[in-house]
């Protein structure tokens, strides 16, 4: 397997609207179009691979234009169309229905430089065995998704995930949909060193702990912040504590007004988080992904307001659980006792840059304070 993420659109079954797919796949670095006669491929830049797929078996004789042929059986019959065709690379197509066919995947990802896999059942385990069989391959899979959901969930199986998703383009928005899909699961961000410049005890309020459903690692968190433009890295309860078990998918992040990052920018409320909302986890080098929250716990607790200024001058502020165990992240993946904190400690953080209408970023006038 590699490291690559591919996105393959299917557009035999486009009929009228395969030229306005085509344009939107361009627009968005589509890796590669599958169809059934070459003459789609026409006028396409040498940067998209240009796939022919024939589930069936029947390859035509003019193969012209293409990069790839994908064509299912054994090795002997795809040697006889490479001898014939030796200009175009070819792959090994597997429907997998039972545990026979499921060993000729596990096979083909093991052996085959392009295995293109067309799972029947909506279980994910079958795609977990075959992953699993081509670890250290050096060929790629890239498994069928019949729409953007599923493709975001093949992207992430066994957390290394498909190395390319094939999924029709029907109409104008499934590349978007799917090169989203691809995207979705890590992501970077910029962080920033931020100085603390007071620390002071407020009194009584109401904070959120966010459980998530996955367990966060030693340097990651998620980003909290009392503005939409400064926001600071909450560690998860992840580091162990002399009084409590830890708890490894919690983030004790803050007073419920405080805003969080989603996905695409998205920021949301702390007290408008529910199960099945999504949240991003970040570690001390920017890395992301989304993550699900599982419950969000909100109860009264005395709170402690954190200030602290970026490199360029602008405020951050952060309102903590005033109790030693609730601790942000500093440069190092260092591990701060929020109540510990004082001028001069440095603390990771992000700096938006857009401000927000009802969590989406926008271009407009917005003093917050």
């Amino acid at each position: 397997m590699t490291d690559a993420k591919l996105c393959w659109l299917d557009i035999r079954n486009a009929g009228t609207a395969t030229a306005a797919v085509l344009e939107e796949a361009l627009h968005q670095r589509i890796d590669g179009i599958v169809a059934a006669d070459p003459a789609a491929f026409a006028g396409l830049p040498p940067t998209v691979r240009k796939i022919l797929l024939f589930e069936d078996g029947v390859v035509p004789d003019d193969l012209s234009g293409a990069d790839l042929v994908i064509v299912p059986g054994g090795r002997d019959a795809r040697a006889e169309l490479a001898a014939a065709h030796p200009d175009v690379e070819f792959g090994r197509y597997v429907e997998i229905v039972d545990a026979d066919t499921l060993e000729d995947a596990c096979l083909a990802a093991r052996l085959e430089s392009w295995s293109i896999l067309n799972f029947r059942d909506p279980t994910k385990i079958p795609l977990e065995i075959v992953i699993a069989a081509a670890t250290g391959a050096p060929g790629s899979i890239v498994t069928t998704a019949s729409n953007p959901e599923e493709a975001e969930i093949i992207f992430g199986v066994l957390e290394l995930g498909s190395d390319g998703v094939l999924m029709q383009g029907l109409t104008v928005g499934d590349a978007t949909a799917l090169r989203t899909a691809a995207t979705s699961r890590t992501g970077k961000i910029e962080l920033v060193e931020l100085k603390v410049t007071a620390a002071s005890h407020i009194g009584m309020g109401e904070r959120a702990c966010v459980d998530t459903t996955t367990y966060f690692r030693k340097d990651e968190g998620i980003l909290v912040g009392s503005h939409s433009k400064g926001m600071v890295l909450c560690v998860s309860e992840t580091h162990p504590l002399p009084y409590m078990p830890t708890r490894p998918f919690r983030v004790n992040a803050g007073a419920l007004h405080s805003y969080t990052v989603s996905q695409n920018g998205r920021t949301h409320y702390l007290s408008e988080l529910h199960a099945g909302s999504t949240v991003l986890a970040v570690d001390v080098k920017g890395q992301t992904r989304p993550v699900s929250v599982g419950r969000v716990k909100i109860e009264t607790r005395p709170l402690i307001s954190i200030d602290a200024v970026a490199p360029n001058g602008q405020a951050v502020n952060l309102i903590l659980q005033d109790d030693w165990h609730v601790r942000v992240l500093g440069p190092g993946a260092a591990v701060l006792n929020s109540t510990e904190l004082k001028p001069g400690d440095t603390i990771l953080g992000h700096l938006p840059t857009a401000d927000r209408h009802v969590g989406y970023p926008i271009n407009e006038f917005c003093l917050e304070q």
